[in-house]
């Protein structure tokens, strides 16, 4: 595949077989979550999740949610409903088949999200990094911060290694 030949577009209901295939490509143990729940956090906010298109078929996603900053979603929920005052944009999850990373799929993922992060106004962004991607997300400016007992609690759900990052403006 050639550098940039690739489409990122709003997700539609109709990828989420495809995002069910890339997940499973891209995680292991207790992390994947059901189609449900993808399903539902699509549902809540189709203008903050994106596939990236290889050869018309979506290789890569990105689901992000205005949220709360301090209470991140739970993980693999099998509803959705969106914060009545978010105060940021929330980084859930981001996934790029191996066969097609190191050809800035990812990257214009990570730009398609804090190009909705500045249409929505926020400027603050979190996420929890798993699988000890925190040094990748590092790279964009997201950073550790001091983390209060009831989402020291919530993160676990989300692996022994899960780390919570912001990203300010």
């Amino acid at each position: 595949m050639a550098e940039n030949k690739f489409e990122i577009r709003y997700m539609q209901t109709q990828d989420l077989e495809h995002v069910m295939r890339i997940q499973a490509l891209c995680y292991s143990g207790d992390i994947p979550e059901t189609q449900t729940s993808l399903s539902a956090k699509l549902s809540a906010s189709p203008t903050s999740c994106f596939v990236a298109i290889v050869d018309e078929i979506p290789q890569a996603y990105l689901f992000s949610l205005p949220w709360r900053m301090q209470a991140p979603p739970n993980l693999n929920a099998q509803e959705c409903v969106l914060p009545s005052s978010p105060d940021g944009l929330y980084l859930h999850d981001l996934s790029v088949a191996p066969h097609v990373r190191e050809h800035g799929v990812g990257r214009a993922l990570v730009q398609a999200f804090f190009q909705t992060m500045q249409e929505f106004k926020f400027t603050t962004a979190c996420l929890v990094a798993v699988q000890n991607s925190g040094n990748y997300w590092r790279r964009y400016g997201f950073q550790t911060i001091p983390l209060h007992p009831q989402l020291q609690e919530k993160l676990a759900s989300y692996g022994e290694s899960a780390e919570f990052l912001v990203w300010e403006k």
